[in-house]
């Protein structure tokens, strides 16, 4: 049986999330800090030909090892996972910030990516584990929060680093975080009993492989080269698709996605993520070019962790209530909405205009977000909850990475005309959010029980 708030003492329950907290906070913040920090890192280091990979390592990484770690968790428990996922995260901060090139920080941002990718799924595993439906908005509102906090104050104390005691303080911060976090888990009992199974190890390689070749196109010159990366990206996960068929306890159940609610709610996700979520990268450099500073450019996206607060704390409420397909379809016509909105965005709109769209495009995701995590905890049975929920997880940021990669593209097609190419990015964005919605129609699910 799965842990429930009644059998964990407040104590514990405290311990666990405050610890969470922290972790996906400091996590955040590193795939973000460097956005503003790395052109004066690389000039120090020199090897400007790595510069793209210091973002792509980490996020590598990060993505590949969502599902696992959620799989892993189900096997070892989440506490044994997360523990883990803390000193890999502290070991690669602490050689990032001794890093004397910029091959060896590609390097030490991977490891970096392997403990954020232990480390990303567990908190959302952990809130299964220990609060009931109803309240599990709630706590994915604070993790938000956490998201929001970091967008914010990343590139504000990278900034602050660089200027004062170095940029390898971005990276040292991390290492009294991590601890803190770690002590604050010898309070927490976990209630949740994993269920032993041998580890998957060769589907686990073939999936890493095939997923961080595709991830890798992105950034791999010359194109001749990225479609050799891209032809043996999706052979390793047909290889690795056809090997899980078989294995007796594959590192990702794919028959999981036999189940209906999770199998429309991934590919829902899916289009949803391409559509609009990468334009949290895009809307900055909009407002910058119309002449804001970064820091009321960044203030811009608070709009969407407000926006997002709105639905995700009753969304819990609002799922025993309303069943989950009926607000999966809301939840994509209001992303619709911001799309139009953003759709119409033009020199001279205005921060606040900005900020309204992209606080719409909040409350979209938060009810999306909010009632898919609880949806692939619900519809499966306790020792599938870690691997479910992390698989949702896990095509969020495969979606948000294609939508990043065509509006990069789009926008750089557009050379020096940056609205014209804004115009052009948020355009698809629109037409995508439209059939992601029309993807949402073909959900049907039976009312969860309360």
């Amino acid at each position: 049986m799965s842990t429930s708030s009644a059998t964990v003492r407040p104590a514990s329950r405290t311990a666990a999330m405050t610890s969470v907290v922290i972790a996906m906070l400091v996590s955040s913040m590193d795939s973000t800090i460097t956005n503003t920090t790395m052109p004066t890192i690389a000039d120090e280091l020199g090897g400007m030909s790595f510069y793209a990979w210091s973002f792509t390592s980490y996020m590598i990484f990060c993505t590949v090892l969502t599902p696992i770690a959620g799989r892993i968790s189900d096997m070892f428990g989440r506490k044994t996972v997360y523990s883990v996922g803390l000193f890999v995260f502290l070991a690669g901060s602490l050689l990032c910030g001794f890093a004397d090139s910029m091959l060896s920080l590609v390097l030490y941002r991977a490891v970096q990516g392997i403990g954020a990718g232990l480390i990303t799924p567990i908190p959302m595993i952990i809130a299964g584990d220990l609060y009931p439906v109803e309240k599990r908005g709630k706590i994915q509102a604070l993790f938000t929060g956490m998201w929001g906090l970091s967008a914010v104050l990343a590139p504000l104390v990278g900034s602050l680093f660089v200027e004062t005691v170095g940029w390898r303080w971005i990276f040292w911060i991390n290492i009294p975080l991590c601890l803190i976090a770690w002590a604050l888990l010898f309070a927490y009992k976990e209630g949740y009993v994993p269920k032993r199974a041998s580890v998957d190890v060769y589907g686990a390689a073939l999936f890493t492989l095939g997923v961080s070749l595709l991830l890798s196109v992105t950034v791999v010159e010359p194109a001749s080269l990225a479609l050799v990366f891209a032809v043996c990206g999706l052979g390793f996960l047909a290889w690795f698709f056809f090997f899980e068929r078989k294995h007796p306890s594959p590192v990702v159940p794919l028959s999981l996605f036999k189940i209906r609610p999770i199998r429309w709610m991934a590919f829902n996700l899916l289009l949803a993520c391409a559509a609009l979520f990468g334009t949290s990268s895009f809307v900055p450099l909009f407002l910058q070019d119309e002449g804001y500073s970064i820091f009321v450019s960044g203030l811009s996206l608070l709009g969407m962790s407000a926006g997002w607060m709105l639905t995700a704390v009753p969304a819990g409420k609002w799922v025993l209530k309303y069943g989950y397909s009926r607000l999966i379809v809301i939840g994509n016509a209001i992303l619709v909405v911001s799309g139009v909105m953003l759709l119409f965005l033009r020199e001279g709109a205005g921060f606040a205009y900005v900020t309204t769209a992209m606080t719409v495009q909040g409350i979209a995701y938060g009810l999306l977000f909010t009632v898919t995590t609880i949806g692939a905890q619900q519809f499966v049975g306790p020792h599938d909850k870690g691997i479910s929920t992390s698989l949702q997880m896990f095509v969020r940021n495969i979606g948000t990475s294609v939508g990043v990669t065509i509006m990069g593209g789009l926008l750089s097609r557009a050379g020096d005309d940056v609205p014209g190419g804004i115009a052009n990015l948020f355009l698809y964005g629109a037409l995508m959010s439209a059939l992601a919605l029309l993807s949402a129609f073909g959900m049907r699910d039976p009312k969860p029980e309360a």
